[in-house]
């Protein structure tokens, strides 16, 4: 299996906190591998993907020791426009992440910033609906969607960017059955395409469909044995 990503005794501390809130964390990512990193609320789930996808250090600042490595390209010497080619991350709130009053502008935002080609965004956005079997939000406006269908307009732009791999931040957290049903579908088709997916998950059934589970408490991480 090919590594994609990796920490090595990965450490952190927010800015004027004295306590440690990831401890000597060393995690491997391999291509095309769903894992779920499980752990309770406060365990430090979301901090550490905030150091996956970069936002920790380039956003979040604090005392960051040891090292985050993408593809063998250390996390500092990356700016957060050519991390986002690699790493694509969806929170739990899809409120906090859609900004634009139409689906489709929402979708092109991110390629746009990249000043990928008006006819490739095009494409890229039916592909990816297509994909999610949602072409019918494409025009639809962002404050008519239900929830689950703002969580799966947030991914697909994050999909637009074509990113490799996935983090996924408690998606499932705040919609119905159904809507964690289609999740779950959705993850499985991306690993199926050849996507790389990381679950950050408190709730063991919605981890069910992970190949590698990994256990977050008290700052470190380890095999996860069965109980949280």
């Amino acid at each position: 299996m090919r590594l994609l990503l990796s920490t090595q005794n990965l450490s952190f501390g927010y800015k004027n906190n004295n306590e440690k809130i990831l401890k000597n964390i060393n995690l491997n990512l391999y291509k095309g591998e769903i894992l779920a990193i499980l752990g309770l609320s406060g365990s430090g789930k979301t901090t550490l993907c905030h150091c996956l996808s970069g936002i920790i250090p380039h956003i979040y600042e604090g005392e960051l020791k040891g090292e985050v490595q993408i593809k063998g390209k250390s996390i500092l010497d990356l700016d957060l426009p050519k991390i986002a080619e690699y790493i694509g991350i969806v929170f739990q709130n899809p409120e906090t992440q859609v900004f634009f009053p139409v689906v489709e502008d929402e979708l092109a935002f991110g390629p746009e910033n990249l000043c990928i080609s008006r006819e490739e965004i095009g494409k890229r956005i039916e592909n990816i609906l297509s994909l999610l079997g949602k072409e019918n939000l494409r025009y639809k406006k962002t404050k008519h969607l239900s929830g689950g269908e703002k969580q799966l307009t947030v991914l697909a732009s994050v999909l637009a960017l074509e990113p490799e791999i996935l983090i996924f931040d408690e998606v499932m957290s705040q919609i119905d059955t159904k809507g964690k049903k289609l999740i779950k579908e959705i993850i499985i088709l991306l690993k199926e395409k050849g996507k790389t997916i990381v679950m950050v998950e408190h709730d063991l059934e919605n981890a069910e469909i992970a190949d590698r589970k990994l256990l977050l408490k008290n700052g470190r991480l380890k095999k996860f044995a069965g109980e949280l």
